[in-house]
């Protein structure tokens, strides 16, 4: 399969640490073994730390940003011995990178590109680029609730959802830089046009391989419920 994995970098850097890091790492590596991965690093506490500090307009706050998932992406993809990072440059060069690239390794490491976009959007459109079979997304959040979990208590964890669903949701929650709570907007809107199924999951390293294999994890999100 080719995989798409959104790795919130509030994932990564919740536990700034080797281990943390080399968890996931491993995780990947299993999954790459019979299939290609191409894993997108969030910004997380790194971007959110520098935002707070800096002064300035909202695309200065999203290049601090990008440059934050650069730096989590690189640390990231030194845990591999044979994977292909994707450094700082446009989006479009990015994805004619991978694409070029695509055929030469089973792990590729990427971050955030544009101003304007999360890391949600570049996985969405690296999903679309390779013409992914499954896009995972990995955050602090065991799924789709159908109301935020921090501010309900009576919250609900969706089993399975449409496209018009994530979207429907995602509407009512913020999209300012560093406070995506659940998934980009705009990105929500490029996986209802591209129908390439995604399964959102917590921050567990053992649910990547669990939504792989095709088990129970989880919030599916289709075309079709």
């Amino acid at each position: 399969m080719k995989i798409v994995i959104s790795l919130g970098g509030s994932v990564l850097t919740k536990s700034l640490t080797k281990k943390n890091f080399e968890k996931y790492a491993n995780i990947i590596k299993k999954i790459a073994r019979n299939n290609k991965v191409v894993v997108v690093v969030g910004g997380g506490s790194t971007a959110r730390i520098y935002q707070k500090i800096a002064k300035g307009s909202r695309d200065d706050l999203d290049y601090i940003g990008i440059l934050s998932t650069h730096l989590n992406a690189k640390t990231f993809s030194t845990f591999f011995s044979n994977c292909y990072y994707i450094g700082l440059k446009t989006e479009r060069e990015a994805m004619k990178e991978l694409k070029r690239v695509f055929d030469k390794y089973n792990i590729f490491i990427l971050a955030g590109y544009d101003v304007g976009h999360s890391t949600d959007y570049d996985s969405v459109i690296a999903a679309k680029t390779i013409n992914a079979d499954l896009l995972i997304n990995v955050s602090n959040f065991n799924g789709i609730f159908d109301k935020d979990p921090k501010r309900y208590r009576d919250a609900k964890i969706l089993d399975k959802i449409d496209f018009d669903g994530l979207i429907k949701i995602v509407k009512k929650l913020k999209q300012r830089p560093g406070e995506y709570r659940l998934f980009d907007l705009k990105a929500a809107r490029v996986l209802k046009e591209i129908k390439i199924p995604a399964i959102f999951i917590g921050n567990k390293p053992s649910y990547i391989l669990k939504a792989v294999k095709g088990e129970k994890i989880g919030t599916i999100v289709l075309d079709y419920v």
